[in-house]
């Protein structure tokens, strides 16, 4: 039973979708459960052909091929119904502030219809987490070794608290939760986001094309931005980015695009 005392409805939702591009990836499935003020929960998910193909990575993290897809309604179909059952109601979830709201907002938009956040409630379980349980080293040091950092920021106490939340973390976590191996704690530790082209993600993969995944061109396909705005790329070889990064953008104004 949801502890809140609810003047009108709440829909938690969530998105699976082609990729991490808020403007140009699209929904395949919506999940939903729309909360009552009297507390009765409507439960309603469905899956929704994209009208592209879904990349082989964003696939392999929600479990979605094209082929789960391919007879199955496009967000154009059911944008009406998605529309009426979104009306007059709050909205909460886990980082929708960051990504969900923003792409439910662009797939209204493609087909003419508005809808936006502004004027809802929203509640967002990824922000409650995060102000309630921050990430820094006196919050690992309480969780991981029961005790309060004194003289934090100095150093030396930095220094051995941080050897300590790593001990703490080996005995929290067996060795099948994560690994005690060195080598394997590194890949670990610096496991790149396989949606990268470089390794800073400066350029990103979306849709089996590269785009560019930073400042005010991200999401633009990166052939779009040789073309449109190759000064940009010739200021990126200029500054102080990773070699890989750079290679791109210099390859991108020859002509030469990374390929899969």
């Amino acid at each position: 039973m949801l502890d809140l005392k609810l003047d009108r409805p709440l829909i938690f939702y969530d998105l699976e979708t082609t990729g991490t591009n808020k403007l140009t990836d699209r929904i395949v499935e919506i999940s939903v459960i729309k909360v009552m003020p009297d507390g009765r929960q409507i439960p309603n998910t469905r899956k929704v052909n994209p009208e592209m193909p879904i990349p082989l990575e964003a696939s392999e993290i929600h479990g979605i091929y094209d082929d789960d897809v391919k007879d199955e309604p496009t967000f154009k179909e059911i944008a009406d119904k998605v529309f009426n059952f979104f009306e007059g109601c709050d909205l909460a979830g886990f980082n929708i502030v960051g990504f969900d709201n923003d792409v439910l907002t662009n797939e209204f938009k493609r087909v003419g219809i508005e809808f936006t956040a502004k004027g809802r409630k929203v509640l967002d379980s990824f922000k409650i987490f995060q102000k309630m349980e921050p990430r820094s080293l006196t919050a690992a040091y309480k969780y991981y070794c029961g005790k309060e950092l004194v003289n934090a920021h100095s150093a030396a106490a930095d220094t051995q608290a941080t050897l300590e939340v790593f001990v703490g973390q080996m005995k929290m976590y067996n060795d099948e939760q994560l690994s005690h191996e060195v080598d394997a704690l590194h890949e670990f530790c610096n496991a790149v986001d396989p949606t990268w082209v470089d390794s800073t993600g400066k350029f990103k993969w979306s849709g089996g094309e590269v785009v560019v995944n930073f400042g005010k061109n991200r999401g633009t396909l990166l052939k779009t931005v040789a073309i449109e705005n190759p000064g940009f790329l010739k200021w990126m070889v200029k500054q102080d980015f990773e070699e890989d990064a750079k290679a791109v953008a210099s390859d991108a104004l020859a002509g030469t695009f990374p390929q899969k």
